[in-house]
């Protein structure tokens, strides 16, 4: 045991002395279900072929608001013991559109049969581009606004779970190289690290209910902390549903079906006056699949619940 916390808090170090202030990763609620999204050392975890397709509407209505969608797939390789993946993902905020594409590695290291140590990587590229024709600029002459950016940058990211069959610890870093622009007279950051922390506990409330509580850390440079709470319910390892609210600013509800080897999840939210007022719900829609292509694959493991 002691390893695990040794890594955690090593983790936990890097995370921290590693912050800048620009760009922000999309926001996500079906990390609940998929922490694939936020974790390289997720690849395989659920021991089979796992695909996921999402699109995530933030503040409908309200002009420039963020859209996300995303594309994810990782399997378990070599007993279950290994994973690679792929992430793509776009999140378009008014008039800039950040894409990152990255593969993703994973190994475990097993305690016994119910604990594992997972440590994941990932590698790729972002681009960044902006439609400054989008904006009324008040200095044409500024040069941050002198012409569009479209550059490309390299992308790397790690990250570390501690899981039983209970317990689910998780911290990461998805991009941890910073990326500038740099113009006439003038340096832009168009992006900077993020550290995430998330840890959930599921009790055994019978044989076919099971409650699962978590709490997610997102932290970047120059702004504040921000913490998720969550709650929800498995019912018979196929419906899933539960609430959750971000900084006590938004509040909203989840739930997943899985039929057959298919999943179908959907997130709405609704912010508070301290956000963007009530008038502007979100909305996040999600389907996946899981498919055993080996046969030490497991299609009926459904960890992403």
């Amino acid at each position: 045991m002691r390893i695990v916390f040794t890594v955690i808090a090593a983790c936990m170090c890097m995370l921290m002395f590693n912050s800048a202030s620009a760009q922000v990763d999309p926001l996500y609620a079906q990390y609940l279900n998929n922490p694939f999204l936020i974790n390289p050392a997720y690849t395989g975890m659920n021991k089979s072929l796992n695909m996921m397709v999402g699109y995530r509407k933030q503040w409908a209505g309200f002009d420039g608001s963020p859209t996300t969608i995303s594309a994810t797939g990782h399997t378990s390789l070599l007993d279950n013991r290994m994973g690679v993946g792929l992430l793509i993902s776009q999140d378009k905020i008014a008039e800039n559109t950040n894409t990152f594409v990255q593969g993703t590695y994973s190994y475990k290291v097993s305690f016994d049969d119910y604990r594992y140590l997972s440590f994941g990587l990932q590698a790729g590229f972002m681009n960044f581009r902006s439609d400054n024709s989008m904006l009324n600029i008040a200095d044409p002459t500024d040069p941050l606004f002198s012409e569009d950016i479209n550059t490309f940058a390299p992308s790397f990211g790690a990250g570390v779970i501690y899981r039983t069959d209970n317990l689910f610890l998780g911290l990461s870093v998805p991009r941890m190289l910073s990326a500038k622009e740099n113009f006439e007279s003038a340096t832009a950051s168009i992006y900077s690290q993020h550290f995430y922390g998330f840890a959930s506990y599921l009790f055994l409330l019978s044989n076919r209910v099971k409650f699962k509580p978590s709490v997610l850390l997102r932290g970047v440079g120059g702004s504040p902390l921000s913490v998720d709470v969550n709650a929800q319910f498995n019912i018979d390892e196929r419906y899933a549903a539960g609430l959750f609210t971000r900084n006590l600013n938004t509040y909203g509800l989840l739930a997943q079906v899985k039929f057959n080897q298919f999943r179908f999840g959907y997130v709405f939210e609704m912010p508070t006056n301290k956000s963007v007022g009530t008038n502007f719900t979100t909305h996040e829609i999600t389907l996946g699949i899981n498919l055993g292509i080996f046969n030490f694959h497991d299609v009926n493991q459904i960890s992403d619940f």
